[in-house]
């Protein structure tokens, strides 16, 4: 599956351990102390930039699993539409009686057909390919491939839920530990202000 694959190649930090999704794909680091990911503040810029690449890397997988969802919502009303076809063809019984029909050649352009009681369909496969097969085995064939798309399409509209939920933690991630950052200057700023206070007292206190 081409989500896995990608997947594979983003991995966070190389851990084959870490949690994931059913597809593969991990989670993110919820950041709940912000001790427990920098110990001074000159961690904090490696840090950030970390979580800023997991953030692109999400986005990417983001962005390939919605042109697959998009692709898949193309494809599933055209398999389901020759299911149907299918279906009606092998529900007409020998001896039949022609049906005159029209079928699509483009977008704007049809043309007349008349069609007797048959056993055989052409299924285009993709790839200028065209096969022949029996009725009933086209039928299961397309119900196979209707499944299939639909729980494709399925997957990918849990894996954008996960993916949107990751991209949120990290940036919430990012957050805590930009403010903690800010807490930590100002921490060090008043300290360092207490020290000067109490040196300039010290100097213009009389000798007594």
């Amino acid at each position: 599956m081409e989500l896995i694959s990608q997947t594979h190649l983003l991995s966070f930090g190389g851990d084959k351990d870490a949690a994931t999704n059913p597809r593969g794909i991990p989670y993110a680091p919820f950041v709940d102390k912000v001790e427990d990911y920098v110990s001074s503040r000159a961690e904090v810029d490696g840090t950030m930039k970390s979580f800023q690449e997991m953030i692109s890397k999400y986005q990417f997988m983001e962005v390939n699993t919605q042109r697959r969802a998009a692709g898949l919502k193309e494809k599933i009303p055209d398999i389901q539409k020759t299911l149907e076809m299918v279906q009606f063809l092998q529900s007409r019984k020998p001896g039949s009686d022609p049906i005159e029909t029209t079928f699509e050649l483009n977008d704007t352009l049809y043309a007349k057909a008349v069609i007797p009681p048959t056993n055989e369909v052409y299924l285009w496969l993709g790839a200028n390919v065209m096969l022949s097969y029996p009725v009933a085995e086209a039928e299961t064939l397309l119900e196979s491939k209707l499944s299939t798309a639909q729980q494709s399409l399925e997957n990918c509209e849990e894996d954008l839920d996960f993916l949107r939920e990751q991209i949120t933690t990290l940036e919430v991630a990012t957050a805590r530990v930009y403010n903690w950052e800010v807490t930590m200057k100002r921490k060090d700023k008043s300290e360092h202000g207490e020290e000067d206070a109490e040196g300039e007292t010290k100097r213009v206190l009389p000798n007594g």
